[in-house]
């Protein structure tokens, strides 16, 4: 199955949960601080009480690499774990180019076999093609991003356009292999209409949602009327949904709440 087809698979709706794999563990219930491996076992018990309504799964590669080859390994392991029909993506924001942008994309897809990775496209062209040469695998760009801060230089206008405009236009010029997506933020949903218009169908990776302000109705009412498929990305208000004993049922309330609200 081509990356195009696993998405449409996954997002039959147009918009699919994607559950972030951020484990922290001050913040994770006693029972997985103490574990073995405990990023892992907290993963573990996310993706069995979330499976249900989960289209992707996003592990962010930074909250394993603070803890060395222990959590390199554990990442491995949780990717290995999660049912195939998911898209897995890999949020490492990587950004560089040449032989070092190919070593990159070996890592994210051969040695972890993510199916996408985000990638920063700050460098360039060169920054991303290497990632994007396998049809069967393929990138989110960061395009305009949930931060605040991403009006510093992604709402910049150059020659009479934004900085986010021109990622969208090289972005679907590299799209030859239909593996390319765009990196669009909740935060801000009276931009997306005018990305969409220039997207023609690239998958969407959406964060924002919940901690950092975005909704999933005006997230719904901006894309009205575009084909693009989506995944919603929801990372605290899911895996961190409760600290008690019923904490794998407060989990998988958070992901059916926030799944029906992005199936109706």
């Amino acid at each position: 199955m081509s990356l195009r087809d696993k998405i449409a698979v996954a997002c039959p709706n147009g918009l699919g949960l994607c559950v972030g794999l951020d484990p922290v563990l001050s913040k994770m219930p006693e029972k997985f601080r103490s574990a073995k491996n405990p990023l892992l076992e907290f993963n573990l018990s996310i993706i069995e009480a979330t499976t249900q309504f989960a289209s992707a799964y996003k592990p962010n590669i930074a909250f394993y690499e603070a803890h060395g080859a222990a959590g390199w390994i554990q990442l491995k392991n949780t990717i290995e774990a999660i049912p195939k029909n998911k898209v897995i993506i890999v949020d490492a924001k990587r950004g560089d180019i040449g032989n070092t942008a190919k070593a990159y994309a070996i890592a994210m897809f051969d040695e972890l076999n993510a199916d996408m990775v985000t990638v920063n496209p700050y460098l360039g062209k060169d920054s991303l093609t290497p990632f994007t040469l396998n049809a069967d695998k393929g990138i989110f760009v960061l395009a305009l991003t949930s931060n605040p801060g991403s009006a510093d230089i992604q709402e910049l206008t150059s020659s009479g356009e934004k900085i986010y405009s021109h990622v969208v236009k090289m972005a679907m010029s590299l799209n030859q292999n239909k593996n390319i997506g765009l990196v669009i933020g909740a935060t801000k949903p009276e931009i997306l209409p005018e990305i969409l218009d220039n997207a023609e169908g690239l998958p969407l990776l959406i964060p924002g949602i919940g901690a950092q302000g975005g909704s999933v109705e005006s997230l719904k009412a901006a894309m009205r009327g575009y084909p693009n498929r989506g995944f919603v990305n929801v990372s605290r208000q899911i895996i961190y949904a409760s600290h008690s004993g019923n904490y794998e049922i407060a989990v998988h309330e958070s992901a059916m709440k926030i799944h029906g609200e992005l199936a109706r």
